[in-house]
């Protein structure tokens, strides 16, 4: 059995890999884009993501999750990863980072 402190960084190195997976139509980590909104990691070392997609219409809506589920499972120390799409809360351009927002020229 995982400590917290051994849980949180397998959830900080979960983050680090979300963020290399970027938005094949904005060029902004779909971290930073606020696309995420939780990342859960069990006692057992399972991850479990809830995340949203610009539109339900988006493009990607079939790939990006199981792309975001198949890098995470890279982790070494996470043993399954099961992505959820929810829409809501809508996602909207506050939820993006400072970062992103300056990326995209809108601050």
């Amino acid at each position: 059995m995982k400590t917290e402190k051994e849980l949180q960084k397998i959830g900080e190195e979960v983050v680090e890999v979300i963020c290399e997976i970027y938005d094949p139509e904005i060029p902004v980590n779909i971290y930073a884009l606020g696309l995420i909104y939780d990342v859960h990691v069990s006692e057992d070392c399972d991850v479990k993501i809830t995340m949203t997609l610009t539109s339900p219409n988006c493009p990607v809506a079939e790939t990006l999750p199981v792309e975001v589920e198949e890098k995470v499972k890279v982790v070494p120390a996470v043993k399954d990863v099961s992505v959820e799409i929810v829409f809501e809360p809508v996602w909207t351009k506050e939820m993006m980072s400072e970062e992103a927002k300056l990326e995209l020229g809108m601050l």
